[in-house]
């Protein structure tokens, strides 16, 4: 098998338009091709392990920890780059499948740095299956695209009606420290979603191309330069009181402006938060996060560690 046959054909017109041939370390070519299959399931123990495991640098997984009192079952594994980055060319696939009553927190070491580019593009495709009665939370740091840069992302949500997904996505507009804001060429983030007969539950695409936009006009950033987005896929009769739940939580939180919405058929939840600090927008994340574990499992939350 080709080792890009993952890479779909569906890629938007705006993101194949920079498919050019520059020289650069051809598209394929070892150190290009990013490859994590990750399958979880719970064991005798009650504990979630990982029974599957392949990886390709420069995508790696950190072996399953156990953080939560409140949850001691529940692994956490971080997805780690020893490449720092995403370059011109790249090509990233991200397996992540649920069995078993598994009951998961996944997240990265660090931010997705999309590094300047004078050449084609990068992507990464990420496919998450969560069975019956599973429990995912995705929560990846935020998304870094640097001056010139292009990116394309694919999330494919394959959720069992019967089980839970929580991912999240933080776009910040550059390097900041850099004075690097919204100088980069496109950043292209979409979200499809499907239950366990492939039934469409939902579909989000965020298409930012600033050299092309106004950005912080109404209806796009306003005031803002940061946009978070939390999905929260469960049971239908959870979805009502957990989206008033969650709205009233992000009123209390201050420098950020956040609001819901229950999504078609009551297929879930989906949250949008701005703001101008990202450790702000994050708070909003993981309050979201907050709310939905202690409302779907009854176990609390205590922040993300990293160190």
């Amino acid at each position: 098998m080709n080792k890009l046959d993952f890479v779909p054909d569906d890629i938007p017109n705006e993101i194949q338009k920079y498919d050019s041939k520059i020289q650069q370390l051809e598209v394929g070519k070892s150190g290009k091709v990013g490859i994590l299959e990750i399958e979880l399931k719970q064991g005798s123990s009650k504990k979630t392990s990982i029974t599957k495991q392949f990886s390709q640098v420069p995508l790696q997984i950190q072996r399953a920890v156990y953080l939560e009192k409140s949850l001691p079952e529940m692994a956490y594994l971080y997805i780690i780059s020893p490449s720092g980055g995403i370059l011109q060319g790249d090509r990233y696939k991200i397996d992540i499948t649920l069995k078993n009553n598994a009951v998961s927190h996944i997240t990265t070491q660090g931010a997705t740095r999309i590094y300047s580019m004078n050449s084609n593009f990068a992507l990464q495709i990420t496919n998450i299956t969560v069975d019956d009665n599973c429990y995912l939370e995705y929560i990846p740091d935020q998304i870094i695209p640097y001056q010139n840069s292009r990116y394309y992302q694919k999330i494919n949500l394959n959720v069992h009606d019967n089980a839970t997904v929580i991912y999240s996505e933080v776009l910040t507009p550059g390097r900041v420290a850099m004075r690097e804001i919204f100088e980069y060429d496109i950043c292209y983030l979409r979200t499809y979603c499907k239950n366990q007969d492939g039934k469409f539950r939902c579909l989000e695409n965020m298409k930012i191309i600033p050299k092309k936009q106004e950005m912080q006009t109404l209806g796009v950033f306003g005031k803002y330069n940061i946009v978070g987005t939390v999905y929260v896929l469960t049971k239908k009769n959870q979805i009502t009181e957990l989206e008033n739940i969650i709205n009233e939580n992000l009123k209390k939180i201050n420098l950020i402006s956040g609001g819901t919405s229950i999504l078609p058929n009551e297929a879930g939840i989906i949250v949008k938060i701005l703001g101008n600090n990202t450790e702000k927008v994050f708070e909003g994340v993981y309050n979201v996060l907050k709310s939905s574990r202690k409302k779907i499992l009854g176990a609390e939350f205590s922040k993300i560690r990293k160190n």
